[in-house]
């Protein structure tokens, strides 16, 4: 234990007058933490993203925001067009530079409205309707196809749907394509030398264990638990963390068809809507809007850290070893074992799961995802986000919803204004992030009643949560949302050692947390 630092902590609190009630050890071997000043989220984005972005994409940071801002753009436009034009909606794609948005239409008398609405439309013959069905009389036959096909997906920018086959069995993909009884104009046949697999042998992001045995990683935080990838786990298999304290059961799976599944967890764990951004920090999950094909993508796992790419086609099937799944989402970007089941963003909009790719992170390589929102809408499921705001579970995208609380947080008596008490702790927070105090460490308390608050910068929104040390990790004991700047707690709590922690979930800039014990 570093006596020094605690006989200095003690008389700052001997100073305000209760040295007895709070005692602020640090850990064995640990060192004080050095406060650094976070950088800011740029409109919205936390620098993570932007960092990730610009080295996979080779963009400058302006670069990289000036793209999400045409994604979002993009993205409603999209949704938009797409009820306007019904049947002859053709797909929708963006350039390679990420700012111009094309759209394909099957009646040329469309075009105006296209172009009106500020994309750049493209005459095809087929409608994306009838693409989907190409590829489901494929996806019909998937058991026919040999290991020499690889997959097949949409792809709208060439109208048409793509079988890859490895190098030099194209002609076992074309033999496949004539088999499913689809007409030959509306299948190509590309090579690639690709044999995805699920991404399923250690951890992905946030590590979690399978009936002690397998491990895989957390997608997204829902209500009540989290999903990931069904080929980690069948219903009733049992979970536990990567502190090997029991995390859940696998309440819902499906592998092979699609590739996605539910683990509700236990009292003792609580869904944040953030996700690791393996760089010592997480980044914010703000909902699920689905990004166009075109778009910028990064995907989060502990084998490789977070990586980026694109979107590069829309249901996608993909023939594993252990049977076809349908209705992924392809990219570029690259993972390796251990990265399944992870999340992947498309700004701060959760996008899917990982499924399993094929390649690695040194020669690079594609990758798929299971969409989210379908897994959100099939279980019935609500998204947990960071910025706090909630809808049901609509036809077509994803859900929203604050974070679950553990217990209720009660206002202490006094100036609604006024956030003093024993010690006093100030640090920056933006969206997304989050900070321990004090210091980073611990307190000590012999039991009783705790109160604390945090006066949260001009503008913006905080989470205050007090921790208690169970043996094993820390654990949410009482939590409170800042409302007109100031977020307030008490809570009666046994002895033992507890901390606070400050989620900064809108806004950035300098806080002051004050808290005591009796």
């Amino acid at each position: 234990m570093d006596r020094r630092r605690m006989t200095a902590i003690a008389v700052l609190v001997a100073a305000a007058g209760t040295a007895a009630a709070v005692t602020l050890p640090s850990f064995a071997g640990e060192n004080p933490t050095t406060r650094r000043t976070a950088p800011a989220a740029s409109d919205g984005v936390a620098p993570e993203v932007l960092d990730a972005l610009s080295r996979d994409l080779a963009l400058t940071r302006d670069q990289a925001v000036r793209r999400l801002k045409t994604e979002r753009w993009a993205s409603g436009t999209v949704a938009k067009l797409r009820g306007e034009l019904g049947a002859d909606y053709g797909g929708s794609w963006l350039g390679a530079d990420g700012t111009t948005l094309n759209v394909a239409v099957a009646d040329p008398a469309q075009a105006a409205r296209v172009t009106a609405a500020g994309a750049v439309p493209r005459r095809v013959d087929r409608g994306v309707a009838e693409l989907d069905a190409v590829k489901t009389r494929l996806d019909a036959a998937g058991g026919e196809a040999t290991p020499d096909v690889a997959g097949w997906y949409v792809d709208v920018a060439t109208n048409s749907v793509v079988v890859v086959a490895q190098p030099g069995a194209e002609a076992a993909g074309r033999r496949f394509a004539e088999a499913s009884g689809v007409a030959a104009g509306a299948v190509r046949v590309r090579t690639a030398d690709e044999a995805p697999r699920p991404l399923f042998d250690v951890r992905g992001g946030d590590a979690y264990f399978i009936n002690n045995a397998g491990r895989c990683s957390v997608g997204f935080s829902v209500v009540g638990g989290f999903v990931t990838a069904g080929h980690c786990g069948r219903p009733g298999d049992r979970t536990a963390g990567a502190n090997r304290v029991a995390q859940g059961t696998f309440a819902a799976s499906s592998f092979p068809g699609d590739d996605w599944a539910v683990v509700e967890v236990n009292g003792q764990w609580t869904p944040q809507g953030v996700v690791n951004d393996f760089n010592g920090g997480t980044v914010p999950v703000n909902g699920s809007t689905e990004a166009p094909v075109g778009a910028s993508v990064c995907r989060s796992g502990s084998t490789t850290g977070t990586r980026c790419g694109v979107i590069q086609a829309k249901n996608a099937t993909v023939n594993y070893p252990e049977g076809t799944v349908t209705g992924l989402t392809r990219t570029n970007v690259c993972a390796e074992p251990g990265d399944s089941g992870g999340a992947w963003l498309s700004g701060d909009q959760a996008q899917g799961v990982t499924s399993g790719g094929s390649g690695d992170c040194t020669q690079g390589g594609v990758t798929f995802f299971q969409p989210v929102n379908e897994i959100l809408q099939r279980n019935n499921l609500t998204l947990v986000t960071a910025d706090g705001r909630s809808s049901a579970p609509p036809a077509g995208g994803g859900a929203t919803a604050p974070p679950v609380s553990t217990a209720p947080a009660t206002p202490p008596a006094g100036d609604a204004t006024d956030c003093t008490g024993q010690v006093s702790r100030t640090g920056r927070i933006a969206a997304g992030r989050a900070q321990v105090q004090p210091d980073g460490r611990f307190f000590r308390v012999s039991g009783g009643a705790q109160e604390a608050c945090v006066s949260a910068p001009a503008g913006a929104r905080v989470v205050l949560e007090l921790q208690r040390f169970t043996g094993s990790a820390f654990r949410t004991v009482a939590r409170a949302d800042s409302a007109d700047g100031l977020a307030r707690l008490t809570a009666d709590t046994p002895a033992g050692a507890y901390r606070y922690r400050v989620v900064g979930l809108a806004g950035s800039g300098e806080y002051t947390l004050a808290f005591s014990a009796r």
